[in-house]
């Protein structure tokens, strides 16, 4: 069986990120993210019953910027609840490109899992 999460650089980023569905919002701690998804502490006012919808993850960025991408809980363990990516508009894409890009520093690995993902 092929592991999809190996095959994207996960990067190790802090930055005030929210957790939507609907009304509900809950502001988790990132612990990195990745072209495929997202990795957050577990907030201490987690609501297990929602994760079986799916989420808008806002990632708060310099300059009034963010990244936005619909999610789907894809495990909950040892505190750590790790969300695959299943829709991101344009300007988020371009915004985490640019992100990972200064954080692998390797532009050949970068296009090779932007290829990946198409």
């Amino acid at each position: 069986m092929h592991d999809d999460r190996r095959r994207f650089s996960r990067v190790p980023f802090d930055a005030h990120t929210l957790l939507q569905q609907d009304d509900w919002c809950i502001a988790a701690q990132l612990i990195d993210v990745s072209l495929r998804g997202l990795l957050v502490l577990q907030p201490a006012a987690w609501d297990a019953q929602r994760a079986n919808a799916p989420f808008i993850a806002i990632i708060e960025l310099a300059e009034a910027s963010q990244i936005r991408m619909e999610v789907n809980l894809a495990h909950a363990e040892e505190g750590l609840l790790g969300f695959e990516c299943l829709h991101i508009d344009l300007d988020s894409i371009s915004h985490l490109r640019r992100l990972i890009a200064l954080n692998l520093g390797d532009e050949t690995l970068l296009e090779r899992e932007l290829g990946a993902l198409l």
